[in-house]
């Protein structure tokens, strides 16, 4: 299997993991030799429920015996898609009411931009430096790290970068701008949180200028950061509004939601002003679906603040200078790139998963499900502190 992996199935690093997995429950993962790893990543932020939840599972198994894919996206009325759809109205400010379901988060961003554009009639976006928000083309254009994106120029036109919590940049932000797109905590820049009212004074800003507001839900949606979304924590409502990852319960799905009257842009001048196969599957709505019914009708969001809270206790040590971000969406950060490795490295060893972040090399990535247990969050935690000790010891 290591062999033919490698053969046949195009890789994205020269070096993965290649660990052979078995079967995955809860809060854990298994290899093929049932060797169990405590999962502090969940799939990148994805699976918020853990893994196999029980109710996700049944939604899937349900909607399997119903049917599956019967027609190109909006052309006919599935339950699953539409019940969704409702239940993120639900939950969302006016005038987020609309929702398109999409494959992936980089699908939904994509259309967005499209959104962006078709709404003011305007071509420029401004995006910010160490943003990230996908891998397609779009994508990649909006993406605030050059280095990733030089082999695969040219991009689309008319991107321009601003720095993230730099009030004094806003000025950027004009009668041109079309729309201006940020991670509501930036993700692959290290888990970096507005500050200063800094989304406050985006949304003011882009306000006086007739400029849109994108938000980049994918990973702190979903209550990954204690609230549903992560705008809630930062009095700022975006025009509109990008998820994926953690809405799917390990599905794949991404989705956009704004108001109607600018979702309605998309049906004509040009008819389908965005489309897609998939979006929308009745297996992947029904579980996606199932989790948000899951979330928001427990208490996992007031306790991944109290999770939050146990993971800064427990995790002190003279080689971790500071702790990023909020609720289950955290990073560690060590003195250098090469202790972050080794920690991520040894920690596999040691049967705890966890990850790297896109570009701040000394990030430590945890991310775990929503659902793990307070000893699972302290058995990590005492894998990580011992596995510094040893490092320490070393210097």
């Amino acid at each position: 299997m290591l062999d033919d992996f490698f053969k046949y199935q195009a890789q994205t690093t020269p070096h993965p993991l290649a660990m052979s997995i078995s079967h995955a429950e809860g809060s854990y993962i298994y290899d093929t030799n049932n060797k169990a790893y405590l999962d502090f990543v969940a799939g990148v932020s994805a699976c918020s429920l853990g893994h196999k939840h029980p109710k996700v599972v049944q939604a899937i198994k349900d909607q399997l015996d119903k049917y599956l894919h019967v027609m190109v996206y909006g052309e006919y009325i599935q339950e699953p898609a539409v019940e969704l759809a409702k239940s993120l109205a639900k939950h969302l400010p006016k005038p987020l009411e609309t929702t398109y379901l999409t494959n992936s988060g980089t699908e939904a961003i994509e259309g967005s931009l499209k959104l962006a554009r078709r709404v003011t009639g305007r071509s420029e976006i401004i995006a910010a430096h160490h943003a990230y928000h996908g891998n397609t083309m779009g994508s990649l254009s909006v993406m605030g790290y050059e280095a990733r994106k030089t082999a695969f120029r040219p991009l689309i036109p008319d991107v321009r970068f601003i720095t993230f919590n730099s009030a004094e940049e806003l000025s950027h932000i004009t009668t041109k701008t079309a729309a201006v797109i940020l991670e509501t905590i930036q993700g692959g820049g290290g888990f970096i949180e507005p500050q200063n009212d800094y989304l406050q004074k985006v949304r003011k800003q882009c306000d006086n200028v007739g400029a849109l507001l994108i938000l980049d839900e994918i990973q702190p949606g979903f209550g990954r950061t204690g609230k549903l979304f992560g705008f809630e924590h930062y009095n700022c409502i975006p025009d509109i509004l990008v998820t994926g990852k953690g809405l799917g319960g390990g599905m794949p799905i991404g989705a956009f939601t704004s108001s109607k009257s600018m979702m309605d842009l998309l049906q004509d001048h040009p008819k389908l002003g965005h489309i897609t196969t998939f979006g929308g599957h009745p297996v992947i709505a029904a579980a996606a679906l199932a989790t948000v019914k899951e979330i928001t009708e427990s208490e996992l969001m007031s306790q991944a603040l109290e999770k939050e809270q146990l993971i800064r206790k427990h995790l002190v040590h003279p080689l971790i200078s500071e702790i990023r971000g909020k609720g289950l969406m955290l990073a560690a950060i060590t003195p250098s790139a090469d202790i972050t490795n080794q920690v991520i490295l040894r920690s596999k060893d040691k049967g705890l998963i966890l990850f790297w972040l896109l570009f701040e090399q000394k990030a430590i990535r945890i991310t775990p499900p929503l659902t793990i247990s307070n000893d699972e969050i302290l058995k990590g935690c005492s894998i990580i502190t011992q596995i510094l000790d040893e490092i320490n010891s070393n210097l």
